[in-house]
């Protein structure tokens, strides 16, 4: 059976162009590109994921995927897919952000081990409140409803050579500078309480100058800021929840759907 170009270019591009819009956002998007997975299964899931939405993704554009506007189509679906994925990301960086505020403030800075979601080094207090971070984003159900997002902007943002504009970049600066915001709120009990603490340090050693408060200041801290840490932890869930809900209206603002 003789087939045509545009019938061979149609068949590669109805896979082509959605499976790079879902390989761009699972590379960044939080668990989902945590480097603790193998890229095969990385891969799988992306192969799987794709394979899944077809039915619900509208008919393709016929475009040649080596024409140069098949390439424009390339950037614009990774651009969109590293978008959805960076803005979600952005509130485990103001939790990983925060928890470092709080290990300086309590010593802790130099505790640093490898952070399993991006390769680097980071504080063991960030890497604790990362690990909360991904359990309750995984029990509200964030995963299912980014691939909701993700199949809703095959709709809102069809397949072609344009879709993402200056707005969508700005949205992108404005919420990474809530990032700050967040991250801030969420070390401001602790960081306030080890403020209180260091200043009862410094009374005491105008007081008795002869304590050698580095011997005793220290272990002192770290106990404090550890308690400090736990007791202030029930108001980590309506932060987590605010971000996360402001994350998701903001992807919905960027695909253009709801916002």
């Amino acid at each position: 059976m003789p087939f045509s170009s545009a019938e061979i270019a149609a068949w590669v591009g109805g896979f082509l162009w959605p499976l790079t819009r879902v390989a761009a956002l699972l590379s960044v998007a939080p668990v989902f590109g945590s480097r603790t997975l193998p890229r095969r299964i990385r891969l799988m899931m992306t192969l799987a994921l794709t394979w899944t939405i077809l039915p619900l993704v509208p008919p393709v554009p016929v475009i040649e995927p080596l024409s140069p506007t098949g390439l424009l189509v390339i950037a614009q679906q990774v651009l969109i897919g590293l978008s959805m994925g960076f803005l979600l990301r952005l509130v485990f960086g103001a939790l990983e952000l925060g928890g470092h505020m709080i290990a300086t403030q309590m010593g802790l800075g130099f505790a640093s081990l490898v952070d399993p979601q991006s390769g680097a080094q980071s504080p063991l207090i960030s890497q604790f409140y990362g690990l909360l971070g991904t359990l309750i984003f995984l029990s509200l159900n964030g995963h299912l409803l980014l691939i909701r997002f993700l199949v809703e902007s095959f709709t809102t943002l069809p397949i072609a050579a344009t879709g993402v504009d200056r707005e969508v970049l700005w949205t992108l600066v404005t919420w990474a500078s809530q990032m700050f915001a967040g991250a801030v709120l969420i070390a401001l009990p602790a960081v306030t309480s080890l403020l209180v603490v260091n200043l009862a340090f410094g009374v005491m050693t105008r007081a008795a100058p002869q304590l050698n408060i580095f011997t005793v200041g220290f272990p002192i801290g770290l106990i404090l800021g550890l308690l400090i840490v736990l007791y202030s932890l029930p108001t980590l869930l309506p932060q987590l929840d605010n971000l996360f809900a402001e994350a998701f209206r903001s992807i919905g603002h960027l695909i253009g759907g709801r916002g």
